[in-house]
Protein backbone atom coordinates (compact mmCIF):
# COMPACT_ATOMS: atom_id res chain seq x y z
CA UNK A 1 0.00 0.00 0.00
CA UNK A 2 1.34 3.37 -1.09
CA UNK A 3 1.63 5.87 1.51
CA UNK A 4 0.28 9.77 1.23
CA UNK A 5 4.14 10.77 -0.20
CA UNK A 6 4.62 7.83 -2.46
CA UNK A 7 1.28 8.13 -3.54
CA UNK A 8 1.91 11.81 -4.63
CA UNK A 9 4.89 11.18 -6.19
CA UNK A 10 3.45 8.70 -8.19
CA UNK A 11 0.25 10.91 -8.93
CA UNK A 12 3.36 13.28 -10.07
CA UNK A 13 5.01 11.07 -12.36
CA UNK A 14 1.99 9.64 -14.28
CA UNK A 15 0.83 13.74 -14.94
CA UNK A 16 4.67 14.27 -16.09
CA UNK A 17 4.79 11.48 -18.17
CA UNK A 18 1.61 11.79 -19.94
CA UNK A 19 2.52 15.78 -20.50
CA UNK A 20 6.14 15.10 -20.95
CA UNK A 21 6.21 14.30 -24.15
CA UNK A 22 4.38 16.73 -26.22
CA UNK A 23 5.79 19.99 -24.12
CA UNK A 24 9.56 19.93 -25.70
CA UNK A 25 11.09 21.60 -27.90
CA UNK A 26 10.55 20.28 -31.27
CA UNK A 27 13.16 19.89 -34.35
CA UNK A 28 10.78 22.61 -36.32
CA UNK A 29 10.58 25.16 -33.31
CA UNK A 30 14.97 25.82 -33.59
CA UNK A 31 16.68 24.11 -36.39
CA UNK A 32 20.87 24.36 -35.60
CA UNK A 33 20.13 26.62 -32.65
CA UNK A 34 18.38 29.03 -33.66
CA UNK A 35 16.07 30.63 -31.38
CA UNK A 36 16.83 28.20 -28.92
CA UNK A 37 16.80 30.80 -25.98
CA UNK A 38 13.01 31.27 -27.18
CA UNK A 39 12.18 27.90 -27.34
CA UNK A 40 13.67 27.17 -24.12
CA UNK A 41 11.16 30.17 -22.56
CA UNK A 42 8.50 28.58 -23.86
CA UNK A 43 9.52 25.15 -22.66
CA UNK A 44 9.94 26.56 -18.96
CA UNK A 45 6.45 28.73 -19.18
CA UNK A 46 5.47 25.06 -19.77
CA UNK A 47 6.53 23.49 -17.17
CA UNK A 48 5.89 26.46 -14.42
CA UNK A 49 2.27 25.94 -15.78
CA UNK A 50 2.28 22.17 -14.98
CA UNK A 51 3.62 22.38 -11.64
CA UNK A 52 1.00 25.03 -10.87
CA UNK A 53 -1.48 22.91 -11.56
CA UNK A 54 -0.58 20.18 -9.47
CA UNK A 55 0.07 22.60 -6.81
CA UNK A 56 -3.10 23.77 -7.13
CA UNK A 57 -5.17 19.98 -7.70
CA UNK A 58 -2.98 19.20 -4.38
CA UNK A 59 -4.33 21.26 -2.32
CA UNK A 60 -7.49 21.00 -3.62
CA UNK A 61 -7.53 17.71 -2.02
CA UNK A 62 -5.97 18.11 0.82
CA UNK A 63 -8.12 21.08 2.04
CA UNK A 64 -11.03 20.72 0.17
CA UNK A 65 -11.58 17.00 0.52
CA UNK A 66 -11.76 16.47 -3.56
CA UNK A 67 -10.24 12.81 -4.53
CA UNK A 68 -7.35 12.43 -6.74
CA UNK A 69 -8.04 12.89 -10.57
CA UNK A 70 -5.28 12.33 -13.41
CA UNK A 71 -8.16 12.82 -15.58
CA UNK A 72 -9.05 16.49 -13.92
CA UNK A 73 -5.62 17.57 -13.22
CA UNK A 74 -4.93 16.99 -17.31
CA UNK A 75 -8.29 18.68 -18.14
CA UNK A 76 -6.99 22.00 -16.12
CA UNK A 77 -3.77 21.93 -17.80
CA UNK A 78 -4.87 21.86 -21.09
CA UNK A 79 -8.00 24.70 -19.68
CA UNK A 80 -5.01 26.82 -18.23
CA UNK A 81 -2.60 26.30 -20.99
CA UNK A 82 -5.53 28.51 -23.31
CA UNK A 83 -6.49 30.95 -20.66
CA UNK A 84 -2.88 31.46 -21.01
CA UNK A 85 -2.59 31.70 -24.36
CA UNK A 86 -5.84 33.76 -24.82
CA UNK A 87 -4.17 36.36 -22.68
CA UNK A 88 -1.00 36.48 -24.21
CA UNK A 89 1.38 34.35 -22.77
CA UNK A 90 4.61 35.27 -25.80
CA UNK A 91 5.18 32.57 -27.95
CA UNK A 92 3.52 29.38 -26.22
CA UNK A 93 1.49 28.82 -29.41
CA UNK A 94 4.72 28.54 -31.24
CA UNK A 95 5.50 25.73 -29.10
CA UNK A 96 4.16 22.34 -30.30
CA UNK A 97 1.93 21.23 -27.64
CA UNK A 98 -0.37 18.41 -29.12
CA UNK A 99 -2.78 16.77 -27.21
CA UNK A 100 -2.95 15.83 -24.01
CA UNK A 101 -5.52 13.14 -22.66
Amino acid sequence: MLGTSEFWQTFEFMFWWTVSGRIGPQPKDCLFGENLEESMKRFNSLVMLGAWILWKHHNACVFDGSAPCLQVALQAYRDELQLWQAVGAKGLRALSVGRVD
